[in-house]
């Protein structure tokens, strides 16, 4: 059996009228994905790094479905890879974390993370997270919920 993280999305919705303010993150096997990638580059030496990112505002994301979304088959996926974090300012033409996200049968993967604006940065040794398929859909479900009910 392979080994698998645990996948979370918190939804922080903002004060009555301020959907600018609206956050969505991932976390993986407890930790906010803000932690893992600030450590990350902060190691392996990569400047400018830590506190630049932010979680996925939905206003300025617009992905239709989370669950498309969060299955790398958003209109936001461009060659592959996804958006899974923004700039901490929430804009995502900033500062984003792109991740390729693959299904494959009982399996979510997230790899292949890239800085795009930092085309020289390696992410090789970031990752891969393996999410267990049911888990990770309902955890996807969960965050379309929230979403929903703060609309």
């Amino acid at each position: 059996m392979t080994a698998t993280s645990e996948i979370r999305f918190d939804y922080r919705p903002g004060p009555p009228g301020r959907t600018d303010v609206h956050r969505i993150m991932p976390r993986i096997d407890t930790v906010p994905l803000t932690d893992l990638i600030d450590t990350f580059e902060i190691c392996a030496g990569m400047q400018p790094a830590g506190d630049a990112y932010g979680g996925l505002v939905p206003r300025f994301v617009r992905f239709e479905s989370a669950m498309d979304h969060f299955h790398g088959s958003s209109p936001l996926t461009t060659g592959r890879k996804t958006p899974v974090l923004a700039c901490s300012c929430g804009e995502l033409g900033c500062w984003p974390l792109l991740a390729r996200i693959s299904l494959t049968g009982d399996l979510v993967v997230w790899d292949c993370f890239e800085q795009p604006y930092r085309t020289t940065r390696d992410y090789t040794a970031f990752g891969p997270f393996l999410f267990d398929r049911n888990h990770y859909d309902k955890a996807v479900q969960g965050l379309s919920t929230a979403i929903a009910a703060h609309e």
